[in-house]
């Protein structure tokens, strides 16, 4: 309770500092610069807008991948190892590690197809916050420039190409983190040089300590000529961890483990990342402009995981009693190349008369798997191989759209994409080898009313899509038993429609309301824990949002963001009609300081509400409610120290819940139905000083 205190008092003082600082100074703009971006007459829709980096510099981030959660209604959370992709929520989704949401780097995509431990896969570790320039974020399948994995959102983080000066960055806290970046940029008489580089680690709370060790580094250099701008941009990223998984609660109520134990101490894995990309845009007269990009990615994974224990191999109860290791340990690998990129225009048109844009673009990628496996594996040594795949897969993608202003108060934005995807999959069970194609025609349409009094009115509608791995579209057995299975659709059409208002009416405030729905054809995933395509049925999901940014003084802003959703399947089925796993309320309050003196400060609370654990509704999980706390002092004018607080209040929640069936040594052979969860981290404090030279 005293340190509850203190940090709240630590945070009032800075409010305090800075409201003395600023005494006698009016309302700021409505134009907000450095957090949200003034979106009337900017916006297709009431849910798409942009977080800029003075907001993304001054809350904190437990892991990198939270940086999405500047996208309103987007939780995000994890159930392993920090070297893991992250598990994602939004608009009524369990998005697993991230499909039906699209993640852009720069223009590189960062979901990954047919990956070995599920679709979409987003792995943002390799990003560094201080690097990142804005997120721009959108909603729904409206956006014709959109294609795979964005049914319920995207998100495109955009890297600075300087900074004002060069900084180094030291931060420790408790249980063993430990992080050092170093970061600048050069004038050059071409252009500008951008360099950093960061080492990290971190033990965290687990009773095996998490050893996670982290290397990134990043070199760009830009040139800006007039109308137009190039770069090149060089990544590399390395990690290594022990895990702790979910665990079976009725082992930490016996007292069996600890609630920060493990039941498999040899869980963990490897992974990393290269890419090179080149980007180059044209401004054009009257708004319009030209871009193109091209990329390469070169990754790997090895991931050991084990959920169930000793439910598949009940005959090394005696070894687990002996070692503590668990014989149901699996093993995900994959080695990944991608080639890719784009071309797009946007250009000033005349439509019977009236002014507009037309915009026209194509988008290519491929990704050769060399190869993609399942494997058992005890301690980390692999036992036997389950399958193990060569996958080729290419897309290409045409969209055309065309913005037109009819009317003073009328503005209308329609658009068509089509997609094209190839497989071919030579995998180790000859059953499950083959190639297979597929298109998909995906048309837009959004109207856009207003402004009237800084107010504008949006309907939206279109249709979208998701891709589903490689080896479920050809696949004819079951890869742990050799059953005969049906190959899946490889692409799953969505159906989206959403009605929203945004307003800046009142100084200060933005503030937007949407209501929304989206229908699944099916919720066909493959799992990579198991090996093959588990298909779900058809799903249709609702829900309002309503988001508010407030620029309350020019030293604070307040944000409060609320989201409501409703998911069910729409085939009857004795099971239920309940989507195991889909939020249904999520709100994140949050207060902002950032003064002319030397405190800046931030608070956030953030709360992800039950959800649906089975079909029926028979099992739900808890709700978790998490307070974040920034304080940052300016000692010098060149030297800030910053104190982190996670988990403020010291709250015993959990990360995730899930509840399916698990054995443990000596349990009977069909093993026991029980809640499996990964707690919160516990009441975290990180230090850091800055220096900027």
């Amino acid at each position: 309770m005293p340190a509850r205190r203190d940090c709240i008092a630590l945070l009032a003082l800075a409010c305090a500092a800075a409201a003395q600082a600023q005494s006698g100074t009016g309302l700021a703009p409505v134009t907000v610069q450095g957090t949200y971006q003034n979106a009337v007459g900017t916006s297709d829709a009431a849910s798409q807008g942009v977080a800029t980096s003075t907001l993304l510099q001054n809350r904190p981030t437990l892991r990198p991948a939270e940086i999405l959660e500047f996208v309103p209604g987007l939780i995000v959370t994890q159930h392993s190892g920090d070297g893991k992709a992250n598990q994602y929520f939004l608009r009524g989704f369990n998005l697993d590690h991230g499909t039906d949401f699209a993640t852009w780097v720069d223009g590189v995509p960062v979901n990954m197809v047919s990956h070995a431990h599920g679709q979409g896969y987003t792995d943002l570790n390799f990003l560094l916050p201080e690097l990142v320039e804005r997120i721009a974020y959108q909603k729904g399948p409206y956006y014709a420039s959109e294609g795979d994995f964005s049914s319920a959102g995207a998100a495109h983080i955009r890297l600075v190409d300087s900074l004002a000066g060069p900084l180094a960055q030291l931060a420790a806290g408790q249980r063993g983190y430990r992080r050092g970046l170093v970061a600048g940029s050069t004038a050059l008489s071409t252009g500008t040089l951008l360099y950093a580089g960061e080492a990290a680690s971190n033990d965290g709370p687990w009773t095996v300590p998490e050893r996670f060790r982290r290397h990134n580094a990043v070199l760009r250099f830009s040139q800006a000529e007039g109308a137009t701008r190039w770069s090149l941009t060089g990544m590399a990223y390395d990690a290594r961890w022990n895990a702790t998984d979910q665990i079976p609660l009725r082992a930490v109520e016996a007292g069996t483990i600890d609630r920060f134990g493990v039941v498999d101490p040899s869980d963990g894995g490897k992974s990393s990342r290269a890419s090179l990309s080149w980007a180059w845009q044209r401004t054009l007269d009257e708004g319009g402009w030209l871009q193109a990009n091209a990329y390469a990615v070169r990754s790997r994974l090895d991931l050991f995981s084990n959920f169930t224990y000793l439910l598949d191999h009940p005959a090394d109860d005696a070894a687990a009693n002996a070692s503590g290791l668990q014989g149901d340990q699996f093993a995900q690998a994959e080695r990944r190349r991608i080639v890719g990129g784009s071309a797009s225009g946007r250009w000033h048109t005349h439509l019977a008369g009236r002014e507009g844009f037309t915009g026209v673009g194509v988008q290519v990628r491929q990704d050769r798997l060399d190869p993609v496996g399942l494997f058992h594996t005890e301690a980390r040594q692999r036992v036997a191989t389950v399958q193990e795949s060569r996958v080729r897969e290419s897309s290409i993608g045409a969209w055309a759209s065309n913005d037109t202003q009819w009317l003073p108060w009328l503005r209308s934005i329609a658009g068509v994409r089509h997609d094209r995807f190839d497989f071919d999959v030579a995998s180790s069970i000859a059953g499950n080898s083959g190639a297979r194609s597929a298109s998909i025609t995906s048309p837009k349409l959004s109207l856009v009313l207003g402004p009237w009094s800084r107010t504008e009115f949006f309907v939206n509608s279109g249709y979208g899509f998701h891709s589903n791995d490689a080896r479920g579209t050809v696949a004819t057995l079951a890869p742990r038993e050799p059953t005969p299975v049906t190959p899946v659709t490889p692409l799953v059409r969505t159906r989206g429609s959403e009605v929203g208002v945004r307003t800046e009416a009142i100084e200060g405030l933005q503030s937007s309301l949407a209501l929304w729905q989206l229908r699944l054809g099916s919720e066909l995933v493959f799992s990579g824990d198991a090996g093959d395509t588990e298909p779900s049925r058809a799903s249709r999901r609702s829900g309002i949002e309503w988001n508010n940014h407030w620029r309350v003084a020019p030293w604070l802003m307040l944000d409060a963001d609320f989201a409501w959703s409703r998911a069910r399947f729409t085939q009857a089925d004795p099971a239920g009609d309940r989507v195991p796993g889909a939020p249904e309320k999520v709100a994140s309050i949050g207060a902002t300081v950032t003064g002319y003196g030397p405190w800046s400060g931030h608070l956030q609370l953030r709360y992800f509400g039950p959800r649906p654990l089975l079909e029926d509704d028979s099992r739900r999980s808890s709700s978790t409610t998490l307070a974040y706390l920034r304080i940052g002092y300016q000692a010098t004018p060149r030297v800030q120290l910053t104190a982190d607080v996670f988990n403020l209040f010291n709250r015993r929640a959990s990360d995730i819940e899930y509840f399916y069936a698990s054995r443990l040594a000596g349990e009977p052979l069909e093993g026991v139905e029980d809640l499996h969860f990964h707690p919160v981290e516990p009441r975290t404090l990180r230090l850091a000083v800055t220096a900027r030279f």
